[in-house]
């Protein structure tokens, strides 16, 4: 006979005021000791025992569904929790068994953007001991070709910590505490003088103990004496100090509630966290859009002139935004890895257009499409054309979808409007431009054109 019970039974079991499991029906002895726990011992299921815990504190019964650990599953449960005296007796039901999940994910790589442009985010993730376990595709576009050994090493061969203004690492008081945080500033190692603002909430393992962090890094706008002196710089730095903070913060609760890292939460509630999450990443988009605006606007605004490699720069658009692809079960077919295009203009804001152009792309194809990115050399230009299978942009809106606020289709959600408006005035900054040939229900093809290098 199987020592689970069915979901009608009742499993009970007793907890004294010391916390050990003093009496126990067969199923909880069972789990208890697969859990580690000996016989009369404290009960070592950490989620059951927090339940003991606070019903005993408040004297009230508690009941509450929990998922607690069992060997490579899980297993749902509702307790119920009832004090006597100074002990806590248990009566359990469900025992319903599913595929272990892993530690919870804070905020997730669906903002996946150039992390170069201010506000945008990366993922990352340590175990306990602030060692790199993951780095999202972002991070590893940034770092190049020595992301693979970034792995497994310790958080700072990544970024420098910058302490606060009271002289702390809000990274290192969350780990003591083991909690969240959402103003840690750093440098990125390989570009020194590159500032990121660090979030991330607590890792969770299926015991209900402490297994690391999983963050994002966020991009601070870049600004100069000369652009802060401008009312629009000011504008800008107004906006950007009001509201992303707050949307921050928003967003990483918003996923923590989403992500059920205080325990197991009702449907409903968990997908108006999602969707909670979802408004305030389009909220942080447009301060994004219009913080970057108020910079490229300025009348002194000038973009670097480099040699950069336009194929490379199209390959690591479509690694930012593999994720976003993936989801979607839209392929992009990107540069060939040994195929070059030299031009002049500046990486980051060539980086910042293609995202954009591609990001567009993949919103925009069908699931299960296809985005072609494609290199051309002409005389004296350098061109990157980014096609997709979408429903395509007709002739009368072509001019319209550059204009500000302005979107291919303003019925569909996502989006700020400026997305567009912002690639063409930095790709004319930088002596190019950006076209469209397309025609309704065929597709789109946008063309981003700057200088050739010799």
């Amino acid at each position: 006979m199987s020592e689970l019970p069915e979901d009608s039974s009742r499993v009970r079991g007793r907890i004294d005021r010391d916390g050990h499991l003093v009496a126990a029906d067969g199923p909880l002895a069972a789990l208890h000791r697969r859990a580690g726990g000996v016989p009369g011992g404290t009960l070592a299921v950490p989620q059951i025992a927090t339940v003991a815990r606070l019903a005993r504190r408040l004297g009230i019964i508690v009941s509450r569904g929990v998922i607690a650990a069992d060997g490579p599953e899980d297993v749902d449960l509702w307790i119920r929790a009832q004090p006597e005296g100074d002990a806590v007796d248990l009566a359990i039901v469900g025992w319903t068994r599913r595929p272990a999940t892993p530690p919870f994910l804070a905020p997730n790589a669906e903002r996946e953007h150039d992390f170069l442009r201010a506000g945008a985010d990366w993922a990352w993730s340590t175990d306990k001991a602030l060692r790199l376990g993951t780095i999202g595709p972002a991070a590893a576009a940034a770092i190049g070709s020595g992301a693979a050994t970034i792995v497994g090493q310790p958080l700072t061969r990544l970024f420098t910590l910058v302490e606060s203004e009271e002289g702390v690492l809000p990274i290192l008081e969350a780990l003591a505490q083991q909690a969240g945080f959402d103003d840690q500033i750093a440098e990125l190692k390989v570009r020194p003088g590159v500032r990121l603002r660090l979030a991330a909430v607590p890792l969770i393992d299926g015991e209900g103990r402490f297994a690391g962090f999983r963050g994002v890094a966020s991009a601070l706008a870049e600004s100069s004496p000369a652009a802060a002196e401008t009312d629009g710089g000011a504008f800008g730095e107004r906006l950007d100090a009001a509201l992303r903070r707050p949307l921050d913060r928003i967003i990483t609760n918003a996923e923590s509630i989403r992500s059920q890292s205080e325990g197991p939460l009702r449907r409903d509630y968990a997908e108006y966290a999602a969707d909670i999450a979802s408004a305030g990443r389009h909220l942080l988009a447009l301060v994004d859009d219009l913080v970057d605006l108020q910079s490229i606007e300025r009348p002194d605004f000038v973009p670097m002139r480099e040699t950069i490699d336009l194929a490379d720069v199209a390959r690591r658009a479509a690694g930012l935004l593999s994720v976003r692809a993936a989801d979607r079960r839209v392929t992009i077919d990107r540069p060939a890895p040994a195929e070059t295009l030299p031009a002049t203009g500046e990486f980051r804001r060539a980086l910042q257009i293609l995202v954009n152009l591609v990001g567009n792309a993949v919103r925009y194809s069908p699931d299960g499409g296809m985005v072609w990115i494609r290199c051309e050399r002409t005389a004296g230009s350098a061109a990157v054309i980014v096609a997709d299978q979408g429903k395509g942009v007709a002739e009368a809106d072509q001019a319209r979808i550059f204009d500000k606020f302005e979107r291919v289709d303003p019925t569909e959600p996502g989006g700020t409007g400026l997305g567009l408006y912002i690639a063409r005035r930095l790709a004319r900054a930088m002596g190019g431009d950006i076209a469209v040939d397309s025609a309704a229900g065929q597709g789109a093809r946008f063309i981003l054109t700057l200088p050739a290098a010799d």
